[in-house]
Order: C-alpha cells, then structure tokens, then sequence
C-alpha cells in the first residue's frame, strides 16, 4: 500500500494518525497497573484458571477410559 503513495501521501497520513492520538486520553501507569491488580483480585476467587474446576463440574475427568495403542 505504501509503495503506491507519494512521499507527501505517507507524510499526510502520518500526520492525520498523530492528529488522533494527540487526542488519545492518558493515564499514568502506576494507576493502571493498580487498577489492574484491584481488578484481577477482585475475580480471582471466581477463577477457574486459579482455584480449579470442581470434579462435578469438569466434562473432562471421569471414567471415560483410555486409550490403548496396538
């Protein structure tokens, strides 16, 4: 796409994208990372991921057998 432009095409666009993110709300890391974690803990006790499925609940154990190769 870009070998198809001219130099001041690329250089319009470039300038059209820094146009939008100059826009672009900004927050501080050390609050998203809080955020994050806030978040993250806050879920967790749901987690299967982290607390593990309940052996009534998983579709995958069970007496199903195996497989035997011959």
């Amino acid at each position: 796409m870009a070998r198809d432009m001219s130099d001041k095409e690329i250089l319009k666009m470039e300038l059209e994208q820094l146009k939008k993110e100059v826009n672009t709300p900004r927050t501080p890391v050390s609050t998203n990372c809080a955020e994050t974690v806030t978040f993250v803990e806050a879920l967790a006790p749901n987690d299967p991921l982290i607390k593990g499925v309940s052996d009534d609940k998983n579709p995958y154990k069970g007496d199903k057998g195996g497989c035997i190769l011959t």
